[in-house]
């Protein structure tokens, strides 16, 4: 099963990394490749460039080869949309391997506001990552779509190429990205947040107002 964690990833933390892992061992594959967005159409512009956060991805995920860096969307002028890399990504690998993308509860919640969201089931399995929140509205569309599609068995992903959705609850870091780079606009250090390969990264190019 080829699996996708996509995001802004500005900047990369050890949260990031710890919930790949855990994906990798949960679903039981052998690797889980990381996609960072060029243009995330659903919040503001990151903080870094899109080849600044490329970079600071490959160092954190250097020495970890169940750790893969996907960069498609990076290449495009405009948003990121995951129905349009979902297409590209199907017609690479063909229309019976398993194909899975990550999301957390949070942008599950809005999935009915995404572009062409109603292509993504019929492109790929949504494994839904539990984080803290409200939760789902119960008479809304992303609560309707997890009634109708929802397995509970990782097995489940591997019999059908796309077309359900399955909820994890794994242990999270409570590390974001916005904190990080509060800290560092701030003057202090966010080091054991993020990988120390990326930290000097930072610090070095002066990103986030280091």
């Amino acid at each position: 099963m080829h699996v996708i964690y996509g995001g802004t990833f500005d900047p990369i933390h050890h949260g990031h990394l710890r919930l790949a892992v855990e994906l990798r061992e949960r679903l039981g594959v052998s690797e889980v490749a990381l996609m960072p967005c060029h243009v995330p159409p659903h919040r503001d512009v990151p903080g870094a460039t899109s080849a600044q956060r490329l970079a600071l991805l490959e160092l954190a995920i250097a020495s970890e080869p169940g750790l893969t860096l996907d960069d498609r969307e990076l290449g495009r002028e405009g948003a990121s949309y995951t129905a349009e890399t979902l297409t590209q990504l199907r017609a690479e690998i063909g229309p019976d391997k398993p194909l899975a993308m990550v999301l957390g509860t949070d942008s599950f919640a809005g999935f009915d506001r995404w572009q062409e969201w109603e292509r993504i089931p019929e492109l790929a399995h949504i494994v839904v990552v539990q984080r803290p929140g409200p939760g789902l509205a119960p008479d809304g569309v992303p609560a309707k779509l997890l009634s109708q599609r929802s397995v509970e068995r990782v097995e489940a992903l591997f019999r059908a190429p796309c077309g359900h959705i399955l909820q994890l609850d794994p242990p999270l870091l409570d590390i974001s990205a916005t904190g990080i780079r509060d800290r560092i606009l701030s003057g202090h250090s966010p080091r054991y947040l993020l990988p120390d390969p990326v930290w000097r990264e930072i610090q070095r190019q002066r990103l986030y107002g280091a």
